[in-house]
Order: C-alpha cells, then structure tokens, then sequence
C-alpha cells in the first residue's frame, strides 16, 4: 500500500457551471477506502450531495449597469495602472514622484544604529506626516552633511565628528 494521497482529477476541480450538476462528468477515485480516509475528499463528499446545486456566476462587462458604477472612477492622468505579470511576477510601478537610483553601496551599521535609523522613520512618520523609508532617510542625511562640508569646510560637522573633536 503507498502512502500517497489521493487527490481530486481536473474534473472535479474545474467543472462547468452551465450545465445541471447531476450531468456534469465525474471521474472515479482509484479507491474508494482512500477517498474516504482523506477528509478533503470526505467533506467534499458529502457538501456536494446535501447542498442544492450552486447557481453560475455571471460578469457584466466592465461593470455598467450596476448600483457602484456611479462611485467608480477613472484612474488620474500620470498615475500608473498595474499591468499584467512579467514571468510569473507582478511589475512593480514607479510612482512619479521616486528617483530611480542606478549605484549601490553596502553599509555596515550596528544593531543600535538601526533601531534609531528605524525610530526616526517612525517618528517623520507619525509626528511630522513624512513616509520614508530608511534609504531615502540615509540619502537625505548624506546630502545634508555634503552640503555642510562643501559650505563651512574645516568647520564643518563631518570634519568635526571625523576626528574626534
């Protein structure tokens, strides 16, 4: 006896919905004692012969005719729409507002570094309504103090805090 389980066909699973469901086509499980230990099947079973046949499910083309299409409304110009899937994963949309960013460096921070990285993000958040995430916030901090060295120099923050004083 194998251990595998005993799965439903595609016929059970996919099934016409326009026809009666006493006609629809249903293929015979290999064994009857295995569809019966398995309680997907089990339930299955006995939902199907208790419950009156489900009625098909139609779609009005592009929702006219509905008491929402009032409510509906058309996406504003220069705001990306999802498109469909490229290689079995959904594209990502860029929002206009976001710089695509082309160089890459890697970072190493201690654990108390990032908890207050995490805690500033928190806190644009909530007390001052800025959304951003811990990039955006470190680029932000980078040209900040590039900025103080270009104007002050020597007396700049970085210089400063670079040696030691």
């Amino acid at each position: 006896m194998t251990r595998r389980p005993v799965l439903p066909g595609a016929s059970e699973l996919f099934r016409r919905t326009d026809t009666p469901a006493a006609e629809a086509e249903v293929t015979e499980l290999p064994s009857l004692s295995n569809a019966i230990s398995s309680p997907a099947l089990r339930g299955a079973a006995t939902a199907r012969r208790d419950d009156a046949p489900a009625q098909p499910l139609t779609l009005v083309p592009g929702g006219a005719g509905d008491d929402l299409a009032a409510f509906r409304t058309p996406a504003a110009p220069g705001v990306l729409t999802p498109s469909a899937p490229t290689r079995g994963r959904p594209q990502k949309s860029v929002r206009a507002d976001r710089t695509k960013h082309d160089e890459k460096i890697t970072v190493y921070i201690s654990a108390d570094e990032l908890v207050a990285l995490e805690s500033a993000r928190l806190t644009l958040r909530a007390q001052h309504g800025v959304a951003a995430d811990r990039g955006r916030i470190v680029r932000e901090a980078v040209a900040v103090l590039l900025a103080d060295l270009a104007d002050r120099g020597e007396e700049s923050v970085l210089v400063r805090r670079l040696r030691g004083i």
